[in-house]
């Protein structure tokens, strides 16, 4: 319905190309300026948009196509409106749910994110200690296997001035 509709909106614009030019030859100040009075141009309103227009309560499209035998252009570019806000109608209740479903799961990936960020800064202070820490803890450790198998940390033991007097040789 509506692309027959939209089809027709068409033709009438094409039908309207020539009012343009003669509109265009009266702007441009032509030898042979003529008038624009809408003669000899025969519209076909769709029935569905017929039907908008008369059953409108708003009463947006006031007045005939036609008064004295001449087209009444008000109420064509009236007409045209009344098939665009149709065309939208038809076309928008689709895209507005969509839309809310979208940014429903746009929603919910933002919270679930949020979560996974903060279980992760949870997780790395709970379980990994400061990098300062670690490095001292690791020295630390490293000494105390040292003082345990030579009686005590291999650094004291090159710092000693009598090193030569405590070796043995043969």
């Amino acid at each position: 319905k509506v692309r027959s509709m939209w089809t027709l909106i068409v033709e009438m614009l094409t039908s309207l190309r020539k009012e343009k030019e003669v509109v265009d030859s009266v702007l441009e100040d032509c030898v042979n300026p003529r008038i624009l009075d809408g003669t000899d141009v025969v519209l076909s309103v769709p029935g569905l948009l017929t039907y908008r227009v008369e059953s409108n309560i708003h009463g947006f499209c006031t007045g005939n196509l036609y008064e004295d035998g001449k087209l009444n252009f008000l109420t064509v570019f009236q007409l045209l409106n009344e098939a665009l806000m149709t065309l939208k109608d038809e076309h928008c209740p689709c895209e507005l749910k969509e839309l809310h479903r979208i940014e429903d799961v746009i929603t919910s990936y933002k919270n679930a994110l949020q979560k996974l960020n903060v279980n992760s800064l949870r997780r790395n202070q709970q379980y990994h200690e400061p990098m300062h820490q670690s490095i001292s803890r690791k020295q630390e450790i490293w000494e105390l296997k040292w003082k345990t198998f030579l009686g005590e940390c291999p650094f004291n033991l090159m710092f000693k001035d009598d090193r030569v007097s405590s070796a043995y040789f043969i």
